[in-house]
């Protein structure tokens, strides 16, 4: 993509998860993540734009607020799934392509979203999609 515009937040949850790999993280803990929601296009639309970065600020708000302060582990969408790094990024950018197609991101000219999650400033997960 020639074109991306990325527009920034943070969400803090709790959550555990199953598995020996997980060691400690077994255990209820929580995350503060930074979350970047890059958007890509191959030409801007007729207003020069990729997309609004104000009405991306407040519907990339309304994702994150949805899952801030929450214990996942209690949220029955996730019931039986690990809530990593890796999956909440793609469950956003999921969130973030179904506003694009219903027309609430404003712009028809996004060809993808890509979500990165970073849990630090050392480790960072991302997910992109075509939209």
């Amino acid at each position: 993509m020639p074109y991306t515009v990325t527009v920034r937040d943070h969400m803090m949850v709790a959550h555990s998860f199953t598995g020996e790999v997980f060691g400690p993280a077994q255990r209820l803990h929580g995350a503060t993540f930074i979350v970047d929601a890059t958007f890509g296009a191959d030409d801007v639309d007729a207003d020069g734009i990729v997309v609004d970065i104000g009405l991306v600020t407040a519907v990339l708000g309304e994702i994150t607020g949805s899952l801030t302060y929450r214990n996942l582990d209690d949220e029955p969408e996730f019931a039986g799934t690990n809530t990593t790094t890796e999956v909440l990024c793609r469950v956003i950018a999921d969130r973030l392509a179904a506003r694009a197609a219903d027309g609430g991101l404003g712009t028809n000219s996004i060809a993808s979203v890509s979500v990165t999650l970073h849990e630090s400033h050392i480790a960072w997960a991302s997910y992109s999609r075509p939209l």
